[in-house]
């Protein structure tokens, strides 16, 4: 596939995508985005009130609803965005001079796939003969009313607060005329998630900077922001079948036990479990099968789930998982250094040599995009390596992979760059993953997790060298 194949969206194409969005999609996350992101998970000014030597994952998110930390943090991918780690601002001797926001959309209703395997679940679990486990009593009476893909109203605050938190930290290096450059991929939940960033930051300003949305790249072509670009590569199904016939049994049987004539199989079960996060998040309130989910103790389960399937999906698991995040860290480099994109792999040439749709002079980035992606980015930049791959039978307990960290829904990467003076002068760069620094061996980070801007380019060889290989095995 050609990199020139992929047109962009025009900015009015742009504008109308994000109207077919229903409108609460967009103006809820401004106008009570607040409220609901601190009532109802985030729990973000608590958090950053406690001593650092305090703060544990459980502190960053309330059980208000009924719904236990613990719980809300098994839930992988479908947990609500909270800071790994308090943030920590740069060494008094940096200053912040650029800065790039790559961020998943906000929490939404299960995708059609899922949904349909929930549905066909629920079918099943209520068509048994009668129900002689207290925790299905609810069953016989309960309706699915959840919708497809979409934004729900958490998913739309949780854009509208990260942009307030970027305002908050780096408003310094903004202006009128100097205004945070936005894109996304085009999905309308990551476009919803993209506006409603734009309208949070301009708010946090009283108005006084209203950054757009100015490139929506199409997911039918050449997109850096999506994984749609390798036919060839694999996905996690193989790994997490295994640990589905590992861990489901047990409780598939309890369920058709109290549930006689159901007959759920163990996806059946896995998708039944699933109802605990969407319901919650999509509800605003405990779903009733967060009581099944926590009888079956299927929090350290349904987590490592999870994590397999993003680790063999498009991680380091994948053997072309990495390369498709080859794309963007290519365009993050050109950004950091000024210089022009040198990529041939995910890229939009067309898009990514012009100042327009790809300017080299702003000082705020903002990349919206969804999970997925943002594994292969990070694992293409060498993040969250595992000394062994993840065990599709054994979790390793000390494992440092675990998604609810890495890309819960509106988890974000933030890649600072900084002028130093001093002994250790010059341009640094640093990463932060839902703000917790991370470590950046691969260029030799010093005790604050900075990198010399050179160090840092120059250990992004694999991206650099067009994935070495991997990129054309894609369509092989």
């Amino acid at each position: 596939m050609s990199s020139d194949e992929a047109p962009l969206l025009p900015v009015d194409n742009a504008t109308r995508l994000s109207k077919k969005t229903p409108r609460w999609q967009t103006h809820l996350a401004v106008m009570i985005g607040p409220l609901l992101a601190s009532f109802l998970f985030v729990y973000y000014a608590y958090a950053t009130l406690l001593p650092r030597e305090h703060l544990e994952l459980r502190d960053a998110v309330t059980s208000v609803l009924g719904v236990s930390p613990e719980v809300q943090l098994s839930w992988a991918m479908y947990s609500p965005y909270f800071p790994a780690a308090l943030y920590q601002p740069p060494p008094a001797n940096c200053k912040i001079n650029q800065v790039h926001i790559l961020q998943r959309h906000g929490a939404r209703f299960p995708t059609s796939g899922a949904a349909v395997r929930i549905i066909a679940a629920i079918n099943k679990l209520q068509a048994a003969e009668d129900y002689k486990d207290p925790m299905l009593t609810f069953v016989k009476d309960y309706k699915y009313s959840l919708g497809q893909d979409d934004l729900v109203p958490l998913g739309a605050s949780q854009s509208a607060a990260s942009a307030r938190e970027a305002f908050k930290r780096y408003s310094s290096i903004v202006s009128a005329d100097n205004l945070p450059f936005v894109r996304a991929s085009s999905s309308s939940r990551v476009v919803a998630s993209a506006t409603n960033w734009t309208e949070g930051f301009a708010a946090a300003s009283a108005h006084r900077l209203r950054p757009v949305l100015s490139v929506v790249l199409s997911e039918a072509g050449n997109d850096t922001l999506d994984d749609n670009m390798c036919p060839s590569a694999g996905d996690g199904s193989l790994q997490t079948s295994q640990w589905l016939a590992t861990f489901a049994p047990p409780m598939t049987a309890r369920l058709n036990a109290g549930a006689p004539g159901a007959n759920l199989t163990d996806t059946d079960t896995y998708n039944l479990l699933s109802l605990c996060a969407f319901e919650t998040v999509a509800n605003g309130k405990r779903s009733p099968f967060c009581g099944v989910y926590q009888e079956l103790d299927a929090e350290s389960a349904f987590a490592y789930n999870g994590d397999l399937d993003k680790y063999y999906g498009t991680g380091y698991g994948q053997p072309l998982g990495p390369v498709q995040g080859v794309g963007f860290i290519n365009e993050l480099l050109a950004r950091l250094t000024s210089q022009p994109v040198r990529d041939h792999t995910q890229t939009n040439r067309t898009l990514d040599s012009s100042p327009v749709t790809f300017p080299l002079n702003r000082t705020l980035y903002a990349d919206f995009s969804h999970d997925n992606q943002m594994v292969a980015i990070f694992s293409a930049m060498g993040l969250f390596r595992q000394p062994a791959p993840l065990d599709p039978t054994k979790p390793d307990p000390h494992r440092t992979w675990r998604v609810q960290r890495i890309v819960p829904f509106s988890g974000r990467m933030v890649v600072e760059r900084m002028e130093c003076v001093g002994e250790a002068s010059g341009q640094h760069v640093r990463v932060l993953v839902n703000d917790a620094v991370q470590p950046l061996e691969f260029c030799r980070a010093n005790e604050h997790g900075l990198c010399t801007l050179g160090a840092f380019v120059s250990s992004q060889g694999y991206a650099r060298n067009d994935g070495e290989g991997d990129f054309e095995k894609c369509f092989a």
